[in-house]
């Protein structure tokens, strides 16, 4: 009895072990894998930065103004100014469309 209670121990603290050895590896796997991580998400914060710094110069007011200039006869682009707008009560909407027909009711009941 002695003896299966003895084995019986080594055999937990083996099979504790053994758990405790797989744990091990899958935490440094995933420390890896979230560092892996959070280098990427650097690198991608460093991209944008640099598209947003391109952006910025690309919509400089003074290079849009010569894009105009260079495209003014294909384009036709003028500096927008406060009586170019149109009060909405101006525009013509499409009627809306006719409500569906009830159910239970035909056409030739239909005004």
């Amino acid at each position: 009895m002695r003896t299966l209670t003895f084995l019986g121990c080594i055999l937990v603290v083996m099979g504790l072990a053994f758990w405790a050895y797989r744990e091990n590896y899958r935490t440094q796997a995933s420390i890896s894998e979230m560092a892996q991580v959070q280098r990427e998400i650097a690198l991608l914060r460093d991209d944008l930065g640099v598209l947003r710094a391109e952006w910025s110069y690309l919509n400089r007011p003074a290079r849009l103004r010569e894009l105009v200039d260079l495209n003014f006869d294909r384009l036709q682009l003028v500096p927008l100014e406060a009586g170019q707008t149109v009060d909405l009560g101006n525009i013509d909407y499409p009627a809306p469309p006719p409500p569906p027909a009830a159910e239970g009711e035909t056409e030739e009941q239909q005004p």
